[in-house]
C-alpha cells in the first residue's frame, strides 16, 4: 500500500451510482468506484500516475497540506 499524504475528499453520486473521490491538491486528480474501498485503491492509483508523470514532466508537485483549516 501507498503512503498517500494527500487529502481525498470521497462521496457517493446518485448520478453515477457510484464513490466518486477528488484530491484538491493535485489539479484533476479524480477517481470512482463501486465500493468505498474499491473507490480509495483507485485514487491511489490515480495519485501515484499522477505524480509520476508530474515528476517526469518537471511539473510542480505541491506538498501534502494535511488537514484542512476551513471547508
Amino acid at each position: 500500500m501507498l503512503n498517500i499524504k494527500y487529502e481525498m475528499i470521497i462521496y457517493w453520486s446518485y448520478n453515477d451510482n457510484a464513490y466518486l473521490v477528488e484530491v484538491p491538491e493535485l489539479a484533476g486528480c479524480k477517481a470512482d468506484g463501486a465500493t468505498y474501498q474499491e473507490t480509495v485503491k483507485n485514487a491511489e492509483q490515480v495519485i501515484s500516475e499522477w505524480l509520476e508523470t508530474a515528476k517526469e514532466l518537471g511539473r510542480h508537485i505541491p506538498e501534502p497540506k494535511g488537514r484542512l483549516l476551513y471547508a
